[in-house]
């Protein structure tokens, strides 16, 4: 008798003459990308270094893409939105110590994200890795250590042998539900070293499936189909996993209500009659949750910006689907389902059964408009305006990528994102930075379309190199820089909290000026001509800049009151 587990693929002829008669000059860097190809990918993010220089070499003997950037964590920003749009690991080459200390605060956010991120570093010579301190260049007692309580798994290579499997093992963890960054390290002699190894043709690093227990999907769509007043909370793990069209068929089944996330943006259609958008930050949509008897949470750890800064406290029924074992009821008793939200959301669509609520429509535009109302009795109109020029000028289905700054905190709650993984910010680990180089990585993924990254000037100085990226590759990315002085929400919070800010005002360079020094169009609009400024760059190839001096309030906050 044969069992599956015994059959075993046998190697084509072409593939044993390979094998057989490996061509020369082969090195372990070219292990490194022959397996990255055979997994599957086509480009690559990245920033050489001096132990790391056998994988740079080995990219021109391969057919891999590689987009090269000037600061590590600026790369390690534009691999995270590579994986989120295409849903595929992006590979992140790195050098030792320096190089792959300056990629951690962008593989926090990966993490945060739930970004398929496989990052792989060089390290010393094996000769230094036995503990001792030898003083090696970029050399650190324990590189792998500063990166396991960032990244989901850390696979470590000391032989050429290994190489294959563990950047394997990375790429499957990289992909199993929740996705999320990985770590791969290879001491630089082994990847400097010639190689007789046969040249890795396939790998096969299939990701698992997180299936639900069919018990806990049973009552879970039991209670659902007894609610009485059902709501449902979409979080950045739908748009992972790619369910929102699971999610509008379940949510129209109950006739319940959504609210999205803000890492959920774009789950459910904003103009849906059942749709409470993203106003997280809201008393009167907390109110409705807490209203609930059931509430569904699907792809969401209900941390502190999806619960209204923890004020939220829900008194019905918590059901919670959630991929990320680690949130799974960390924050609310509730019925918890360990599972990919896609798989999820299938089962409870074969199981529940459909209702009718004359009244949740009703519901939802009582709460939008209760919401308009108090957003509109704080004389906030310039922002409402500029979000909106925003939006008419981004073609339907292009990508936009925010940085930590007010418009992005207005585009969390305000923003329609038209569509299921098109907004991205970096409000997981919210570092400064994200939004121009993440822009990249999703214009690498996808030129076909004009891709928008939306900074202020605090956030912009730290991903201004990148300009040259930008210039190098032609990637047609549109950087809106909302120029006010200083790191603009710092300065609120600090004159709400003190009565006064401090070291929150900045010299800045002439920001248009400076991207034509890189040969890059730049363009000083007005909140009056943003829209046409906004819609003639994103028409036009290739990268561009706009700048707006402007200052924008946030709206007053409901969770302090």
């Amino acid at each position: 008798m044969t069992h599956d587990h015994d059959l075993v693929l046998r190697p084509t002829a072409a593939q044993i003459s390979t094998a057989l008669n490996p061509p020369p000059g082969r090195n372990g860097g070219d292990l490194v990308v022959e397996t990255l190809a055979g997994l599957g990918a086509t480009t690559v993010f990245g920033l050489p270094g001096q132990h790391a220089l056998g994988m740079f070499d080995a990219l021109r003997r391969s057919a891999l893409r590689y987009i090269g950037l000037r600061v590590e964590n600026n790369a390690g920003f534009a691999a995270d939105a590579y994986g989120r749009i295409t849903g595929e690991a992006a590979p992140l080459l790195l050098s030792t110590g320096p190089g792959a200390l300056t990629s951690l605060a962008a593989l926090q956010e990966a993490a945060a994200a739930s970004a398929p991120v496989l990052a792989i570093s060089s390290q010393i010579p094996t000769a230094g890795l036995d503990g001792g301190r030898h003083g090696y260049l970029h050399e650190l007692p324990d590189q792998a250590a500063s990166f396991r309580g960032v990244v989901k798994s850390v696979h470590t290579v000391r032989s050429q042998s290994q190489i294959p499997s563990a950047i394997a093992a990375a790429w499957k963890s990289a992909l199993t539900a929740p996705h999320g960054p990985v770590w791969v390290e290879i001491p630089q002699d082994v990847l400097l070293a010639e190689t007789g190894l046969p040249v890795v043709t396939a790998m096969d690093a299939t990701p698992d499936d997180l299936a639900p227990r069919p018990e806990l999907t049973a009552v879970a769509a039991d209670l659902l189909s007894r609610a009485a007043r059902p709501a449902i909370i979409a979080g950045g793990g739908v748009v992972r996993a790619d369910a929102s069209g699971k999610l509008l068929q379940l949510a129209e089944m109950l006739d319940a209500p959504v609210v999205t996330t803000f890492g959920g943006k774009g789950a459910f259609p904003w103009q849906h009659p059942l749709s409470m958008q993203s106003w997280l930050e809201d008393r009167y949509t907390t109110d409705l949750l807490e209203d609930a008897d059931v509430l569904l949470v699907v792809g969401s750890g209900l941390g502190e910006l999806s619960s209204n800064y923890h004020t939220f406290k829900p008194r019905g029924r918590v059901i919670q689907i959630e991929a990320d074992l680690g949130k799974l009821e960390s924050n609310h008793p509730a019925l918890g389902i360990h599972a990919d939200a896609r798989l999820a959301l299938q089962a409870l669509l074969e199981t529940v059964s459909p209702r009718e609520d004359d009244t949740a429509a009703g519901r939802v535009r009582d709460l939008l408009a209760r919401v308009a109302e108090r957003i509109a009795a704080q004389e906030l109109t310039l922002e409402q305006d500029v979000l909106a020029s925003v939006r008419r000028a981004l073609p339907a289905g292009s990508p936009s990528f925010w940085d930590m700054t007010i418009l992005a905190y207005w585009a969390w709650s305000a923003f329609d994102a038209r569509g299921a993984n098109t907004m991205h910010s970096a409000q997981g680990a919210g570092g400064l930075g994200y939004g121009f180089p993440a822009a990249l990585g999703a214009a690498a993924a996808d030129p076909s379309r004009p891709v928008l990254a939306v900074s202020g000037d605090g956030g912009a100085l730290y991903s201004i190199a990148e300009l040259a990226t930008a210039k190098q590759y032609d990637l047609p990315v549109t950087w809106l820089i909302v120029d006010d002085g200083g790191y603009g929400i710092l300065r609120e919070y600090m004159t709400d909290a003190f009565g006064q800010a401090t070291a929150t005002e900045l010299t800045r360079p002439d920001y248009v000026a400076l991207a034509e020094s890189f040969g890059v169009p730049g363009t000083r609009t007005t909140p009056e001509t943003l829209e046409t400024d906004l819609t003639k760059a994103l028409a036009t190839p290739g990268p561009s800049v706009v700048v707006l001096p402007a200052v924008l309030r946030m709206f007053a906050p409901t969770h302090l009151g």
